[in-house]
């Protein structure tokens, strides 16, 4: 009888089943559907896509938010990527207060005082990169921005702090088509 059951499943059009792969367990769950109908695939919501994408909330005032966000100097345009976990506001009024008063405690306000150079508003200095929270996600976010800067020559961030990094140098390269970085997505 047991033959005569193995033989109308094999007849039968198999189903699928799409199980999330959350570590062992999902294993034991899909090895109950190993004698059935059933065939199991896996899937996973850790994408190199979705952790790279913007995630950008929606608020009043993208000021608000906190993650990575890049300064321009307003005279020479060159970079300086930071992260916060505090809105990227506070964030902006502690590089203009170490300009305003001539502390060096922020690269970029000591990049200005050395040179010389002036400070504009929030909107026209700061770009929100991405936004997210405090944790790995933000510091590999932030040494990718400051890399990237490096590699365009115009970063004012400790240059030291940069180390090679093949995910980072494959991101980056050029499109030897348009002369533009491959990561202008991101």
């Amino acid at each position: 009888m047991n033959v005569k059951k193995e033989e109308k499943r094999s007849k039968e059009k198999a189903q699928w089943a799409k199980f999330t792969y959350v570590g062992k367990e999902t294993i034991v769950i899909t090895e109950l559907f190993e004698n059935t109908n059933v065939k199991v695939s896996f899937t996973t919501d850790n994408t190199i896509g979705k952790l790279l994408a913007k995630r950008h909330q929606c608020t009043k005032n993208k000021y608000e938010n906190c993650g990575i966000y890049r300064l321009t100097c307003p005279t020479c345009n060159m970079k300086y990527a930071g992260q916060t976990g505090r809105s990227f506001k506070v964030r902006f009024h502690e590089h203009f207060r170490d300009f305003r008063y001539g502390n060096r405690k922020s690269k970029f306000a000591t990049h200005l005082l050395d040179n010389r150079h002036s400070i504009g508003p929030l909107e026209s200095v700061m770009e929100t990169l991405h936004v997210t929270n405090k944790g790995r996600m933000m510091d590999t976010l932030e040494r990718f921005y400051i890399f990237r800067e490096t590699k365009l020559n115009n970063q004012i961030n400790d240059k030291l702090t940069v180390k090679p990094n093949i995910v980072f140098e494959t991101i980056v390269q050029r499109d030897p088509h348009t002369g533009l970085p491959a990561a202008s997505i991101l």
